[in-house]
């Protein structure tokens, strides 16, 4: 388990503000937010790499604050890999090991478990030079892994790879994860990658966290405009939240109202998630108690999947199957229904 508290860096351009974050044992814990949110700058705190202002840092029940980054059982992969050009990939993993002197036959049989858990034990022989991208990332892992470091730190480990080797990769975290049990906390600015592969996610946003939770609840209930925005909620409105006629919640946005599932009351945000709308060509016989006719604005391609533009006049971005598309015949300039829960709107 590792624990931070109150946590402050100050690089003079850039300040790391009262971070408290608590990680615990076995736990994959993704730090997602946006290029310039501090994310790497906190990683290198907790590995000793940034001097700290202020704050704790406790691992496992002993404060490491103040210990040097080789003494505090911490591995960590940057974005760029790091690994040592002058070396074959053997030599990249024996590394540690030869540093901390474990005893050579106990050497080669933790490097030969990595390579075969990570699939790279034909490359042993290799220069780092000729990999491919996928190739030195899990290259880096091992290495990173070697050590046995009681919590390992990620560094945007996917940011570099094509889409094909990402999800192979991605993948193969969460094997690892699962053997081993591994302690990982892993920063990234992109949001499906949180979702797949995080059992907690911190949204940090310019050098303070703005939400802790579950993918689940940052994905549905996002406690501000920026997670929202950042957790690709397309549908962000500001309206009054007050008792309909029959008691129950309804915001009214621009001259329009729905329905909503809340308890708050007053001036208030809305999030509603594209893929939470129906697009129809008729008005839906259903549970949803809310349903709006408008016209498509803008039709945007994403290959098995289309986002809509529908002007009601208050704009909704909604998601649809490319099967949804054709067989409902949708263009710009058609006219359809948009239908959606009271439950699915979120209020904060």
């Amino acid at each position: 388990m590792i624990e931070i508290k109150k946590l402050t860096v100050n690089l003079g351009d850039f300040l790391l503000d009262g971070i408290d974050l608590r990680v615990e044992k076995g736990e994959y814990f993704i730090i997602l937010g946006p290029t310039g949110a501090g994310k790497t700058v906190l990683l290198e705190a907790i590995a000793g790499l940034n001097p700290i202002k202020m704050g704790e840092i406790w691992l496992d029940g002993r404060e490491v604050t103040k210990l040097e980054p080789e003494k505090r059982g911490i591995g960590f992969v940057y974005q760029d890999y790091a690994l040592f050009p002058h070396l074959t990939v053997r030599g990249n993993l024996l590394f540690g090991l030869k540093q901390r002197k474990w005893p050579k036959e106990e050497r080669g049989r933790v490097m030969e478990w990595l390579a075969e858990l990570l699939g790279i034990t034909p490359l042993l022989e290799r220069s780092t030079d000729t990999l491919s991208g996928g190739e030195r990332q899990k290259v880096a892992l091992a290495r990173a892994l070697s050590t046995s470091p009681e919590v390992l730190l990620l560094d945007e480990p996917l940011s570099a790879l094509d889409p094909q080797h990402r999800e192979g990769v991605q993948q193969e975290l969460r094997q690892i994860h699962q053997r081993l049990k591994q302690t990982i906390i892993h920063v990234t600015h992109d949001f499906e990658e949180a979702i797949a592969l995080g059992d907690r996610i911190a949204v940090l946003g310019a050098g303070h966290i703005l939400q802790i939770g579950t993918p689940e609840e940052i994905f549905r209930h996002p406690n501000s405009e920026f997670v929202a925005r950042f957790a690709m909620t397309r549908n962000i409105f500001t309206g009054e939240v007050r008792d309909g006629d029959g008691g129950q919640a309804i915001i009214a946005i621009g001259g329009m109202e729905f329905e909503v599932v809340t308890e708050l009351r007053g001036r208030l945000h809305a999030s509603l998630r594209p893929e939470d709308i129906l697009v129809s060509r008729e008005p839906l016989i259903s549970s949803a108690r809310n349903s709006l006719r408008g016209t498509i604005t803008r039709i945007a391609d994403r290959g098995a999947t289309l986002y809509l533009t529908v002007s009601t006049p208050l704009e909704f971005a909604c998601l649809v199957t490319r099967r949804s598309f054709e067989e409902l015949g949708l263009a710009e300039g058609g006219e359809v229904y948009v239908t959606f829960k009271a439950s699915a709107v979120h209020i904060f």
